[in-house]
């Protein structure tokens, strides 16, 4: 496994290290914690190579985004946490491209002028066992082995994409155990609670979703009181006792809920701590999250290249992205959601949350039997962005799949993993397309 990759990514780093050092490289990345880690972690590779670079991180990079950079005048372009499901239009650049995506992958041959690092290429699952930033680090440490102090990044990316989920493994197990024998991370047990006063943390509790205390200060305020915890306290600042109380009560809410075992085995579980970053690894993913999808792009790039100000200002900014994310999960609950054959579905009003709350709302509100879709309309445009669960994914479904096929028969883009996956299309082609992907689900799902 590892074998593949170092050889592709002495491919890629071969092909760096023949540009002349004047030359500005361009580097195009997602916009989500795994997107601009990826994008932190070539930008910091280039920089201490010697190269200039330029860095846009797009929401959506299958229309108006690529038409944009084919435009420039680009030596050379690095595609991170994309570029597999785009290759078609990659290849019709005029210059050369490095691949690095975990994404499903649309062909293996590429032009001579692209290199192509898939995961799913090299042995790799890229749904679990490796993310963008994940094989960014591999090519950054191809370049120079000085580069594996940025492993908090790479690991920072895995966490924001979930894939902690059911354990880490395979790639990524193998930098986080390389990254705790040197030191990069500490290792410690326990519940994902936030860093601020107590109250603001279960308010703003988003993933995971405490249904009926998340976005309820009364119910909030009912239990510290229960508990003998003053509402001021810091979550940081209550005792062991108390901590253990609180956290038995959250974990048996969520039991009660009905959510699955390999959720519930991320609520309260290892997690690391960098020094580097200042930060827990989930804390600071989330940080990203907020940036990335809260409009604030840039922000989050400042943030993993060690700007301790923008951090500041990005802690301030993610109230307000969590707030709109709750207020659509309060109304999610209370209005339910529409339901096909194969699939729920809701409408959401941000094209940039949808896929968040839909994976949030997968997880903690709704039962595990279906996946969730939600619908943004944007001009004349429909975004979709779906999501499902191990489950579902073990039976037979593949969203990436669902999503490409439903969107190329109608003319639009779509893709991603088994479990996580996106789609744009015309807005007058909704109702079409709704009916495709309940086909194509149900006859994956063998309903």
């Amino acid at each position: 496994m590892t074998d593949d990759i170092s050889k592709i990514c002495e491919k890629a780093a071969s092909l760096i290290l023949s540009i002349p050092k004047s030359t500005r490289i361009r580097i195009i990345s997602h916009y989500d914690a795994d997107g601009i880690t990826s994008a932190s972690i070539l930008s910091i590779m280039l920089y201490r190579a010697g190269f200039d670079f330029h860095v846009s991180l797009m929401r959506n990079p299958f229309t108006t985004g690529l038409e944009r950079v084919k435009k420039e005048d680009n030596e050379l372009i690095i595609f991170s946490d994309m570029g597999s499901g785009q290759i078609e239009t990659i290849e019709s650049f005029d210059s050369k491209a490095i691949i690095i995506d975990h994404h499903q992958y649309l062909k293996t041959k590429v032009k001579k002028n692209i290199v192509q690092i898939n995961a799913n290429l090299c042995g790799i699952n890229g749904n679990y066992e490796a993310c963008g930033a994940s094989l960014c680090y591999s090519l950054a440490k191809t370049i120079d082995p000085k580069n594996v102090d940025l492993v908090p990044l790479a690991l920072a990316g895995a966490t924001g994409d979930k894939q902690y989920i059911g354990g880490i493994r395979g790639y990524n197990k193998i930098i986080l155990d390389e990254a705790l024998e040197k030191g990069f991370l500490k290792e410690n047990t326990g519940m994902k609670l936030g860093d601020g006063f107590l109250f603001d943390d279960l308010y703003y509790s988003i993933d995971p979703y405490f249904s009926g205390l998340s976005g309820n200060k009364n119910e909030i305020s009912n239990l510290l009181e229960k508990l003998h915890i003053d509402k001021k306290t810091k979550t940081n600042d209550i005792d062991k006792k108390k901590k253990k109380q609180l956290n038995s009560f959250l974990l048996l809410k969520l039991i009660r809920k009905g959510c699955q075992k390999n959720i519930l085995d991320t609520v309260i579980r290892k997690r690391y701590w960098s020094d580097m970053l200042q930060c827990e690894l989930e804390r600071f993913a989330d940080l990203l999250d907020a940036c990335g999808k809260g409009g604030n792009r840039g922000l989050g790039l400042m943030i993993c290249l060690g700007d301790k100000k923008s951090f500041e200002e990005a802690k301030k900014l993610e109230k307000e992205y969590k707030q709109n994310i709750l207020e659509e999960l309060l109304l999610l609950e209370k209005d339910g959601v529409k339901e096909k054959k194969s699939y729920r579905f809701f409408y959401c009003k941000d094209s940039s949350l949808g896929g968040v709350i839909g994976g949030i709302a997968t997880n903690f509100i709704f039962d595990r039997d279906k996946p969730l879709i939600s619908l943004v309309l944007k001009d004349d445009e429909i975004h979709v962005s779906c999501r499902g669960n191990q489950y579902l994914v073990e039976n037979g479904l593949d969203l990436g799949l669902a999503m490409k096929e439903a969107a190329d028969k109608l003319n639009g883009h779509g893709g991603g993993h088994k479990i996580a996956a996106g789609a744009t299309i015309n807005s007058d082609k909704k109702e079409e397309f709704l009916d495709i992907v309940d086909k194509s689900i149900s006859k994956q799902m063998k309903w």
